[in-house]
């Protein structure tokens, strides 16, 4: 979503449209990531669950590019949590796939990509939200009131927000999606696989 500052203020994230000259980040622990940690190319996606934009990409292209690039052991990919377009749905989200468990995370991540995309631009829809949220978290093994602990549990709630704060701040993040392919920011949104096949060759070329 491109527009996010006027949402964000609420979280205490203001500003975020203030500088627009991204400082690439390294993978940093806590990252959720698939694919080869060793591989030539790492492709970092800043992307939030309620982005239509994030839904889209991931919707439509993330499974070939899985695919041609992330089961072949050439990237290896890292998704950054970030909080944009309907950010308490991007919220709830993240932190349900934290509470999945890290080998269901990226599962997680789909589902609510898949399910919510529908309703991300309609703020009349929030109990269709929160239901698929509910299905998502007992289709991952969780009851309802495990799934209400865990997207309102204040520290995590707060480690969220900081994790997003520090993107905003070091990395300067202030879109999604934006893409950094071996260090090199990629922040006009959604690429397509045209764009990530000619990126990854260029990051695979240039890597020692």
């Amino acid at each position: 979503m491109r527009v996010i500052a006027a949402l964000l203020i609420g979280l205490g994230l203001a500003g975020l449209a203030a500088c627009n000259k991204p400082a690439p980040g390294a993978v940093a622990q806590g990252d959720m990531s698939l694919g080869n940690p060793a591989a030539k190319v790492t492709v970092i996606e800043y992307a939030s669950l309620g982005c239509p934009i994030c839904a889209k990409w991931n919707n439509e292209v993330f499974a070939d590019f899985k695919a041609k690039y992330i089961d072949t052991g050439k990237v290896h990919y890292v998704l950054r949590e970030f909080l944009t377009g309907d950010a308490p749905i991007a919220s709830a989200g993240f932190l349900l796939a934290r509470c999945a468990g890290k080998e269901k995370y990226f599962q997680v991540v789909d589902a609510v990509w898949r399910q919510e995309a529908p309703y991300l631009e309609d703020e009349s829809k929030n109990a269709e939200k929160r239901d698929a949220l509910v299905k998502i978290a007992q289709s991952a093994g969780l009851t309802e009131p495990q799934f209400e602990a865990c997207v309102t549990d204040e520290k995590s709630v707060n480690a969220l927000n900081d994790k997003v704060q520090k993107y905003v701040d070091q990395d300067k993040i202030n879109a999604t999606p934006t893409f950094v392919i071996n260090g090199k920011v990629y922040d006009k949104g959604a690429m397509t696989m045209a764009d990530m096949d000619k990126a990854i060759a260029d990051a695979a070329a240039g890597a020692k």
